[in-house]
């Protein structure tokens, strides 16, 4: 259950404070806790989810609309996708510590929901809901400006870091790309692994994934980060 310094230290976080605590209560509360209650059900976060994605789509889209006077539809459509897909918006959420807030039902816990990408990213958008209701629009804004638009460039990268780092290999001739599992935790119902990847012999980044795939994608988007350093 989420207490009241839960929600303190989440709106200290954020910079903003709710009106109304029960929006921010609903946006951390997965469908498997709201069944799982006998009495005093309360809403899930997936009404607020459907809200928040409307108006992410909105504000990032005229953020690149300002940004990109000259870009054609299609290529800030591409570039819209890496900024507000699932992994990118998961991402985002580690400085936010959206698992901690998570309400989860009893078996979405044993099943690993508190590490799942879509269920995380989902809440992101059920939080931009909340706020775009208790505070309107402005502080929507302010949330996805800071959180989901700060980096923009970063952002594409990760959303196809492999790619990017293959490119970037071979633009080099710096050898062949490795990608090594360096560690397991976790039960087998909820295992992360633990990602390297080489180029040539030497390791140049490590991530962290539900499935192996979505740790090589963040140990590809460390990769980059590196090399760029060495330039």
């Amino acid at each position: 259950m989420l207490s009241e310094s839960d929600i303190s230290k989440f709106e200290n976080t954020i910079g903003y404070t709710f009106e109304d605590k029960s929006l921010l209560i609903q946006a951390f509360t997965h469908s498997s806790f709201v069944n799982e209650q006998k009495i005093n059900k309360k809403p899930d976060y997936e009404r607020l989810e459907f809200l928040g994605d409307a108006v992410l789509e909105m504000l990032s889209s005229e953020y690149l609309f300002k940004k990109y006077p000259d870009k054609k539809e299609g290529e800030m459509s591409k570039i819209r996708a890496s900024l507000v897909c699932e992994p990118a918006l998961a991402f985002d959420a580690e400085k936010l510590d959206i698992r901690h807030y998570m309400q989860l039902g009893k078996g979405e816990e044993a099943t690993g929901g508190r590490n799942k990408e879509s269920i995380i990213a989902d809440m992101v958008e059920a939080v931009i809901g909340a706020l775009f209701l208790d505070g309107g629009i402005e502080e929507s804004k302010k949330f996805i400006y800071k959180y989901v638009l700060t980096n923009e460039e970063s952002m594409q990268m990760f959303s196809d870091s492999k790619s990017i780092l293959q490119e970037i290999v071979q633009g080099q001739n710096m050898g062949q790309i490795r990608y090594e599992i360096c560690g397991e935790r976790g039960p087998e119902h909820d295992k992360i692994f633990d990602v390297c990847v080489f180029v040539g012999d030497k390791n140049f980044g490590e991530g962290s994934g539900k499935t192996k795939k979505a740790a090589e994608q963040k140990a590809a988007y460390k990769a980059i980060l590196e090399l760029k350093k060495i330039k």
